[in-house]
């Protein structure tokens, strides 16, 4: 079985991007043989597409609800279940995995094609392309096209396996708005040496870059009456932090795992600035706080805690619930924090609750109580014996987010690049306005915190024939009340895309939609029960109507008659 072609071809535009990835097989012996199509992908990413032919012959995945996928598929496979075609294969990846019989001398295409929004983190946008042939390849290339009417700022890629002749099968171009990358390998190149057939290419290869920022209103674009509008300020003044530290030492953190979190906090607290507040509460299934109130990140402060996180150790049960009620008490006790400050506790653990309170809603309901929306709390879930469900909730309900930290070797990288994340608030109290009149279909538009280096986006639909769309957007610093205004001249705007003969026409309207659905879906997840249903019911018409694998809808791949007939590519979600 010989791949002889292999095709990645991304067309980004606006931090939109649209994947495409074409395997073509040959069966080279005199009997049938298993083809095999096995590419990784962004979690990030929705598939919205995959198709095989074989000897000329078109195979199309389906779309459909997974309930009723399920259903059809279960009937069909009554003689015994295989496995799904997705499944997460890493922090930032999932692979899809489909095989087929073909017979002797006959040929198949593969082609996946999938979208995802890029998400701006620490100043930079991130284009991750997973390559992994397992074989060498005779026509290997991956083509990227960028296009950001803002101007690109800056533009590198960055691989794992490049070695000196790899990188001269790499070329860049690139201009004011728009950018070209095209790796394209000769089967000399890919070999690890000139005896062996034996590939390279195996790992990531990644573009990132940023875009040019001027008004200080954001940036407004529009395509067949879709918006977006990207907010990202820059250069402002952070507000001082005050950020408790709670952290779980039972038992089963023993060992490498309290000391990757020993060697993250002590890396953390040389990044607190010194007008920040902070603490520690560690907690087993007791609580125990380092000092009664937060402190300010004073070298000395900082100095004494380093030596009480060095001595960290682990042991005992798993108190959540009171360990956080402790924390936000600590913080409601407190009169002597800045006025204008961001207050904020971050939870590590990596179990389930099993000392003091452990039914799950029941801590839910007295964290979500005690904070009130005062705080915003942040849940980082090390390995996979936690709730990630009952923390991803916790944590979204109460103005954060949910992480997964992955037990590797680069475990303490990966709760100092969360803290980074949130260590630098420069905005509270957002609020994108438009008129009522003039759009509807509006995404979120008030955000609680803004942290530099991220970016707000909001999209929506603009109604009827408007030819200005003016904005607003209010928001808090640390220095004042923030009004800023713009105003879009949508005729304008439409022309910027016009003559771009490479992109998708209706890319805003799938990102509007990727978004919404995206929203939707961690909307529900910290809903009541009854609106529930009716979020998921809006994210799965979405989901159907512009083709996207979610989680609330499956993909149905057929095969030949002679072959196991289908199988579900479903979205797998990071709370299993």
């Amino acid at each position: 079985i010989e791949i002889y072609s292999l095709q990645v071809d991304c067309k980004v535009t606006s931090r939109f991007a649209h994947t495409i990835i074409t395997s073509k097989i040959i069966n080279r012996a005199n009997e049938s043989r298993e083809a095999t199509f096995e590419v990784e992908l962004p979690k990030t990413a929705f598939i919205t597409n995959f198709s095989m032919s074989i000897d000329g012959k078109v195979y199309p995945g389906l779309i459909k609800e997974k309930a009723s996928a399920q259903k059809e598929y279960d009937t069909a496979v009554s003689r015994g279940q295989s496995a799904g075609l997705v499944k997460i294969t890493g922090r930032k990846l999932e692979q899809f995995h489909v095989s087929v019989s073909i017979a002797a001398a006959s040929k198949v295409t593969f082609e996946l094609t999938y979208e995802e929004l890029l998400k701006r983190q620490l100043g930079k946008f991130e284009l991750l392309i997973k390559v992994r042939p397992k074989q060498l390849v005779k026509h290997f290339q991956i083509d990227v096209h960028i296009f950001e009417p803002q101007g690109i700022r800056f533009l590198e890629t960055d691989s794992t396996f490049m070695t000196n002749e790899l990188t001269e099968a790499l070329t860049k171009v690139q201009n004011e708005t728009k950018a070209h990358i095209l790796f394209k390998p000769t089967i000399d190149q890919q070999k690890v040496n000139p005896e062996l057939d034996e590939t390279l290419l195996n790992g990531d290869f990644v573009v990132l870059y940023d875009v040019k920022r001027g008004t200080t209103a954001g940036d407004i674009q529009i395509v067949n009456g879709y918006f977006v509008h990207y907010f990202a300020p820059h250069e402002m003044p952070v507000f001082p932090k005050n950020v408790i530290f709670v952290i779980d030492r039972s038992g089963s953190m023993a060992g490498r795992k309290i000391e990757q979190t020993r060697h993250a906090l002590l890396k953390i607290l040389q990044d607190l600035r010194p007008e920040d507040h902070f603490s520690f509460i560690t907690f087993n299934s007791k609580v125990a706080e380092w000092k009664s109130s937060l402190l300010q990140a004073t070298a000395e402060n900082v100095a004494s805690a380093a030596g009480f996180v060095q001595t960290l150790s682990a042991s005992g049960g798993t108190d959540i619930n009171h360990a956080l009620l402790t924390a936000v008490s600590m913080l409601d006790k407190d009169e002597r924090l800045p006025e204008r400050s961001v207050s904020m506790i971050i939870l590590l653990t990596d179990g389930q609750p099993t000392s003091g309170e452990s039914n799950v809603e029941t801590i839910q309901e007295n964290i979500h109580k005690a904070v009130n929306g005062k705080y915003a709390l942040f849940c980082l879930g090390f390995g996979f014996d936690v709730s990630y469900k009952f923390l991803e909730k916790m944590a979204l309900s109460n103005g954060g987010i949910a992480r997964r930290i992955y037990e590797n070797a680069d475990a303490a990288l990966q709760l100092q690049g969360f803290y980074q994340e949130v260590a630098t608030p420069i905005l509270t109290k957002i609020e994108m306005q438009y008129p009522e009149n003039a759009v509807e279909g509006l995404t979120k538009n008030n955000f609680k915190l803004y942290f530099e280096g991220s970016e707000i986006i909001v999209s929506g639909k603009i109604r009827n024939e408007l030819d200005l769309l003016p904005v607003e957007i209010k928001a808090q610093s640390h220095a004042s009340n923030l009004t800023l205004k713009e105003e879009a001249n949508v005729k304008e705007k439409e022309q910027v895309f016009q003559n771009q003969n490479y992109i998708f026409g209706n890319f805003i309207e799938r990102l509007w939609a990727y978004l919404t659905i995206q929203q939707l879906l961690e909307k529900s997840i910290s809903a009541q029960e009854e609106d529930q249903k009716t979020l998921e019911e809006q994210a799965l018409e979405l989901s159907l109507r512009y083709s996207f694998v979610t989680p609330l809808t499956s993909m149905v791949v057929t095969k030949p008659a002679d072959q196991q007939q289908t199988e579900l590519a479903n979205k797998p979600t990071e709370a299993g």
